[in-house]
């Protein structure tokens, strides 16, 4: 790896910037990009990857060093986790900064306590010994350490998989067919993929192999009426209108006008007719109300604490808190119960979160279950495998980065009685 000074002196800045945590991490990063217009692609995935990188290793690294600095964090980092040789630093560190970082591959990981070795925080890691061996709390903290593949959906509205497929691998990418998602790519390098035509054409869109699958356990049919109620920028949205073929009705709710605006030029690229973006107030307003169990499937991705996401973003592990969970938690139930006024009997109603905390997931079930006895809890791996999709989770389906190489996503499957 070849790194120049001035990377080095940008990446110090950059990880400055990013300490606090105030903000997002690729939002500060993002705004970083933006006051450093001049650094060429190569230096802002250098800044990037090193970044996030230090971020994922941080109780390491931070047990490690002192004192800990943004610099010493960067340098411990390349040394340990990127193996960058440090005779490479010789005219840009210190001479006490070269003795220590010597030491660095001395230090045996089996020695630390389990949340330096699992680099997830203690109270997450004493929700996580309700339900885990400490064993398997290892295997998932190592997994979470590992930067996400990049995966895509292919637009089956468009073109077909196996078509993507060989035009990437002709083009010299490390691609292939994900496990599970019928309509999954996976890209083994980090290409600028939405400058790519198969992106600009809409023939693909960047989709996490596990949110796929929320699609198809919604099994949407021609003709039907849908909501996805917490739509976002709207992957999920594009995937229901795409597996409907274009029939049907398909609506987008979000409370946030920005992020159904940036759902506007990816449906526009998607070739779909189906479906109607609408902007609520909340989980109450009146749109909802006008929908009482008029429609025949609905989607609930929640607001979740988005640990399932920690490979992406890593800087979740600082910014939440276990209240900021308790909070999440009334917000998941006010939203899924609002939500099932809308399905029709007959009706599917599926609720998600990428989170793998039962308080976030089971258990929001088991409340709205107690109180809502007209819902039946369907079979996750039965329905899946009805589309030849074999994920057996159980009833609930539970994707794992450990086991299943996906962010961690937790689904449940709902039907409303027919009376």
């Amino acid at each position: 790896m070849h790194i120049t000074p001035a990377q080095l002196n940008k990446a110090v800045t950059a990880i400055q910037m990013l300490l606090p945590l105030e903000y997002p991490a690729d939002a500060i990063l993002r705004r970083f990009f933006q006051h450093n217009p001049k650094l060429g692609v190569h230096d802002r995935a250098f800044i990037a990857e090193t970044a996030f990188g230090m971020l994922r290793h941080r109780f390491f690294l931070e047990r490690c060093i002192n004192p800990v600095t943004p610099r010493s964090l960067l340098l411990a980092y390349l040394v340990r986790f990127r193996n960058v040789d440090i005779r490479k630093f010789k005219s840009w560190a210190q001479d006490s900064e070269m003795k220590w970082l010597q030491t660095l591959h001395t230090i045996e990981l089996k020695s630390q306590p389990l949340t330096v070795q699992a680099e997830l925080p203690e109270w997450l890691i004493e929700k996580l010994r309700r339900f885990m061996s400490n064993d398997a709390i290892l295997r998932l903290g190592l997994s979470l350490q590992n930067a996400a593949p990049l995966d895509v959906r292919v637009n089956t509205l468009l073109t077909k998989r196996e078509h993507v497929l060989e035009t990437l691998i002709n083009e010299c990418f490390s691609a292939e067919a994900t496990s599970f998602s019928p309509c999954g790519i996976r890209l083994h390098s980090k290409p600028a993929i939405n400058r790519h035509p198969l992106f600009l054409s809409g023939k693909i869109e960047v989709q996490d192999e596990g949110s796929q699958l929320l699609g198809y356990l919604m099994a949407p049919k021609r003709g039907e009426m849908i909501v996805d109620f917490c739509a976002g920028a709207g992957g999920k949205t594009l995937l229901l209108g795409a597996l409907m073929h274009s029939k049907g009705r398909v609506y987008a709710f979000d409370i946030n006008e920005k992020r159904l605006n940036n759902l506007k030029p990816r449906l526009k690229r998607s070739g779909l007719s189906n479906v109607h973006i609408q902007r609520i107030a909340n989980e109450h307003d009146l749109k909802i109300k006008r929908l009482a169990k008029k429609i025949d499937r609905v989607l609930v991705d929640a607001p979740c604490s988005g640990l399932g996401t920690l490979r992406r973003n890593p800087d979740l592990k600082w910014r939440l808190t276990p209240q900021s969970i308790e909070e999440l938690k009334a917000k998941q139930s006010s939203i899924l119960s609002a939500a099932a006024t809308m399905v029709k009997p007959g009706g599917r109603l599926v609720y998600a979160t990428c989170s793998f905390l039962p308080e976030e997931n089971q258990r929001i079930i088991e409340n709205f279950q107690s109180s809502n006895a007209e819902f039946d809890l369907l079979d996750c791996s039965e329905l899946l495998a009805e589309q030849k999709i074999m994920v057996n989770t159980g009833k609930f389906l539970q994707l794992s980065p450990d086991t299943h190489k996906t962010d961690g996503f937790f689904a449940a499957a709902l039907e409303h009685k027919k009376r």
